[in-house]
């Protein structure tokens, strides 16, 4: 606007100075060429004062905003629902999962009963507090007490990785510390605590964490009861050690070594190896005990292989562990599993090489085929031995909710049952 009033002005003095050159201008016409030119100063004079007051306002402006925006906390809802303060000293953030399960047996020689249950139902409140994690989780299908304790600790990063205290699973076994949210199959294998560590999957204690590119290094020592079970003065000790040499964005191949011990004392419950090789809530096979009264230990030594290349996956476990008994000799357990996938829509698993665990593939509208052979037997117990065969399809509708069908088809050597079982999962994560 200033720029076009001095055009006017400049336009007015060519025109006068045209006008005289052509003739003399009468006194009248004088006065009327400096009255409008005293009119667009003033015109001028009060725009620019217009323009500076208007700066000032925006300015101001720009400082509350600023303010206000620095001084009250940031709300993020992608995925889940995440508040930080405005120092950014303390987050909060809230996620669950829902897994809604239905299966029906091709019963043998067992009885069983299919039906639909809720696998899973969990409310997560996790965050940071000072410098200090913390994550609070409570699944509803284990109760409403310490029953339905999950991970329940406080964490703080320090010697170059991440010290955790509290309620969380030992660094052992590849497939038990992946996420529920990202297996591939609808169940665990037999070396986890859905076997090998039956009901020991979480322990009180402490724990270190180190991670890098391509390789994680853990330990735990803990106490052998979860939150809900009886005190004990049972202890136990894990590590865990994993490399990746292939990690790039379309393939991985990790290695991994575990080893665990576990020392029942005063008040331990029974070390036990228990399987449902028949899929969740099918038949069940003991395959060794170590009484908690007999002051014995449980030693395991385990290895892991496995890789992603673009589309293609392939995950294996062995573990022999050792159960100590108070009369005669040990009992040694072996297991093994072999498990594949397919993405059909040509997806690729993700790596988390600080924690040396696959998650799930990443979209929406994909397809994959699922297989895995898995087997666990006493060496030292004639036919003490079970095997599973899966079968699966998992549709990812998105990165929340997917769908997954197993058929599982199990075999007890030691009573020669040979019970299947459909199973059916809807999934929703946030």
């Amino acid at each position: 606007m200033r720029s076009s009033i001095l055009t006017v002005a400049i336009a007015v003095a060519i025109g006068s100075a045209s006008f005289t050159a052509a003739a003399a201008p009468s006194e009248q016409e004088l006065a009327q060429l400096r009255a409008q030119i005293e009119a667009l100063q003033a015109q001028l004079t009060a725009l620019e004062e217009r323009t500076d007051a208007q700066s000032d306002i925006n300015l101001g402006t720009a400082e509350s905003l600023d303010k206000l925006t620095t001084g009250s906390p940031k709300v993020e809802t992608t995925g889940g629902i995440k508040i930080t303060s405005a120092d950014k000293k303390f987050e909060a953030s809230i996620g669950g999962r829902i897994h809604f399960d239905a299966y029906a047996f091709d019963r043998d020689n067992v009885s069983t009963t299919g039906t639909t249950d809720f696998r899973r139902a969990r409310l997560t409140l996790a965050g940071k507090a000072l410098g200090w994690e913390y994550k609070m989780e409570q699944d509803f299908t284990g109760g409403t007490t310490t029953e339905g304790f999950r991970d329940v600790f406080i964490a703080k990063k320090a010697l170059g990785g991440k010290f955790t205290i509290g309620h969380f699973k030992p660094y052992r076994s590849m497939e038990e510390l992946t996420s529920s949210n990202e297996i591939t199959m609808m169940e665990r294998p037999f070396a986890s605590a859905s076997g090998l560590y039956g009901g020991r999957q979480f322990g009180q204690g402490i724990g270190y964490l180190r991670g890098g590119d391509n390789y994680s290094v853990g330990a735990t020592v803990y106490n052998l009861r979860n939150a809900a079970s009886p005190r004990n003065e049972g202890v136990g000790a894990a590590g865990r050690v994993t490399f990746a040499p292939i990690n790039n964005d379309n393939s991985t191949l990790h290695f991994g070594v575990s080893a665990s011990t576990e020392n029942a004392n005063r008040g331990s419950a029974d070390l036990r190896a228990s399987v449902n090789y028949a899929g969740r809530r099918g038949p069940s096979q003991t395959i060794a005990t170590t009484a908690g009264a007999s002051g014995e230990s449980v030693d395991t030594i385990g290895l892991e292989a496995a890789g992603a290349f673009g589309p293609l996956y392939f995950q294996s476990e062995y573990a022999n562990a050792t159960f100590n008994q108070p009369i005669g000799g040990s009992q040694d357990v072996e297991t093994f599993y072999l498990m594949g996938s397919w993405m059909l829509t040509g997806q690729h698993k993700a790596y988390k090489p600080g924690n040396g665990v696959f998650g799930s593939a990443k979209g929406e509208g994909m397809w994959e085929l699922t297989a895995r052979y898995d087997t666990i037997e006493n060496k030292d117990v004639a036919n003490l031995e079970a095997t599973s065969t899966t079968l699966g399809v998992n549709y990812y509708f998105n990165p929340n909710v997917r769908l997954m069908f197993n058929y599982t088809k199990g075999d007890n050597d030691f009573t020669g049952d040979t019970t299947g079982q459909y199973a059916v999962r809807t999934q929703l994560s946030f």
